[in-house]
């Protein structure tokens, strides 16, 4: 299973467009090779380089159609479920590190089931939901300074 970006590649620099700087909306992410026994798929985009040693979460998104290849950009699948970022709000929250270089983690899981989460449901609410029903799981990491 790949992750990808139309708008940057794994280790790159994230367009200012998806953060906090510009419209901060998510970037277009690309889904392949999704293991053909999926049920559905999850995703979470957090920068482990938060202040105070604390993981910061930026999306939280699960049941997610298996058939789904792509999220456009500025968009959320058809039937996907959003969770509680760390703000807490319920959508994307683009980079914006206070500063130095953030590193940004998406992480793409698949599920041999649907998940029953409340939409109050945060990351690690949805990290326990996971355990034992993940089939395979992908990453792309974005970096971000603020300029």
């Amino acid at each position: 299973m790949e992750l990808e970006s139309t708008a940057f590649n794994n280790g790159e620099e994230i367009p200012s467009m998806f953060t906090c700087d510009g419209e901060g909306i998510n970037p277009e992410l690309i889904f392949k090779d999704i293991p053909k026994e999926t049920k559905s798929l999850a995703l979470i985009m957090d920068d482990p380089d938060a202040t105070r040693g604390v993981t910061w979460d930026h999306w939280v998104m699960w049941n997610i159609s298996p058939d789904t290849v792509s999220i456009k950009e500025g968009s959320v699948p058809a039937g996907a479920v959003q969770g509680q970022n760390s703000w807490p709000q319920n959508e994307y929250g683009g980079p914006c590190p206070p500063h130095g270089s953030h590193r940004y983690y998406f992480k793409l899981y698949a599920l041999d089931t649907v998940l029953n989460l409340s939409t109050t449901a945060e990351s690690l609410d949805l990290v326990s939901a996971m355990q034992g029903h993940i089939i395979e799981q992908a990453e792309l990491m974005g970096r971000y300074q603020r300029k």
